[in-house]
């Protein structure tokens, strides 16, 4: 029997932690090449650390004068990602970092498969979806996401200048009856720019913020603070700790609140499983929780490299089905071409939407007009209605 009484924490990073800054570039490449051509193939990765940021990976375009024009790009991109970002520390400023770009052609072997529309490379992916959140998304994850979007909101538009781009968020929930009704404490570290700022200071400046993002009632008298615990946080980002493209792969899917296939996201375009069958997955999950056939669900397909057809589909909905999983199961198959090809067109996903993924988590989204955010929709409410 599942626990209905618990406490659950989930953490988020922000935009300019090391990490996040190299999913930031690796997908601003990949929505580069995306803009030229839509069958454009990336699978880039990032490094950086103090002064330097190091690009590496296989792209591909049908033409290669195309390609090498792009690559010619990157290190503009690379700079206006960490100018966006708003890093000027003295060891890693947008204008005077070192930018190394490796980027080579795709390798043939790889593309004879996907050529053929079949899957990028083997493996698992999952998908989730609970009522936690109107955004069908558990709650901890979704909540310590929210404090530190907001936080870069008002870092950005100079509201509160001293906040640095560098940050970690960490929300421990209670639940009662299986439902979120009380944080029990609050971990916040935040760069900030002044030597003289305590962890007082800061969380003066960021508890306001934090309150009017959260639940009423959910911080109460009980709940524990402990903002910028280990003192002074001035020297931020690459320059206080090396990233890499794909290292925050909780933080960009469910927090820990259900499985994860292993593969990262960001850099890698659609032709890619890791993401656009994870993509796929949790909008399968979510419209199965938006249409009531359960009150949470796990879903998990898999795949093998050059073979376009999934090789299994598995649902899980807890307990909290209203029809046997198996039903559901057939279902999604019949309401959604789980094929590479019949994800990338279902979902529009060969489009230039990635680089807005790379932080604050890919789910729990907010669907956007060009078709960002597209495997959030809850549009196929009626069609598994009827299949089940």
């Amino acid at each position: 029997m599942a626990r209905k009484s618990y406490v659950f924490t989930s953490e988020s990073v922000s935009e300019g932690h090391p990490d996040k800054l190299c999913d930031r570039v690796s997908d601003a490449v990949l929505d580069a090449f995306l803009s030229v051509e839509e069958n454009a193939r990336v699978a880039c990765e990032t490094f950086a650390t103090t002064g330097r940021v190091v690009v590496g990976g296989e792209v591909g375009l049908s033409k290669e004068a195309d390609t090498k024009a792009m690559m010619d790009r990157v290190d503009a991109i690379v700079r206006d990602c960490v100018k966006d970002i708003g890093y000027e520390q003295d060891k890693f400023h947008w204008n005077t970092i070192q930018v190394q770009n490796y980027l080579h052609g795709q390798s043939a072997h790889i593309a004879q498969g996907v050529n053929r529309d079949g899957a990028g490379d083997q493996g698992i992916m999952f998908g989730y979806a609970c009522r936690e959140t109107p955004e069908l998304m558990p709650a901890p994850i979704q909540y310590a996401h929210a404090i530190l979007r907001r936080l870069a909101e008002v870092r950005k538009s100079g509201k509160e200048p001293t906040l640095g781009p560098d940050a970690k968020s960490q929300l421990s929930l209670r639940y009662e009856d299986g439902v979120p009704v009380e944080v029990t404490s609050i971990v916040l570290s935040h760069q900030h720019a002044l030597e003289s700022q305590t962890s007082d200071d800061i969380r003066a400046i960021v508890e306001p913020y934090i309150r009017e993002v959260l639940p009423s009632g959910w911080i109460t008298e009980k709940t524990e603070w402990w903002v910028n615990p280990t003192g002074t946080f001035v020297i931020g980002g690459p320059d206080g700790d090396a990233g890499l493209t794909g290292r925050k792969i909780i933080v960009d899917t469910y927090g820990g609140a259900a499985p994860h296939g292993g593969g990262a996201f960001s850099g890698k375009d659609p032709t890619k499983v890791d993401r656009s069958a994870a993509y796929a997955a949790r909008y399968l999950a979510k419209n199965v929780v938006a249409a009531g056939l359960a009150d949470r669900c796990t879903l998990q397909v898999s795949y093998a490299i050059g073979v376009a057809k999934p090789l299994s589909i598995y649902v899980d909905t807890h307990g909290t089905g209203r029809v046997e999983e198996a039903r559901i199961e057939r279902a999604v198959a019949q309401c959604m071409d789980l094929t590479p090809r019949g994800i990338r067109d279902t979902l529009g996903l060969n489009k230039p939407i990635y680089a807005r993924t790379s932080a604050y988590g890919h789910f729990g989204r907010t669907p956007e007009v060009d078709g960002g955010f597209s495997w959030e929709k809850t549009d196929l409410i009626e069609a598994l209605k009827k299949a089940v």
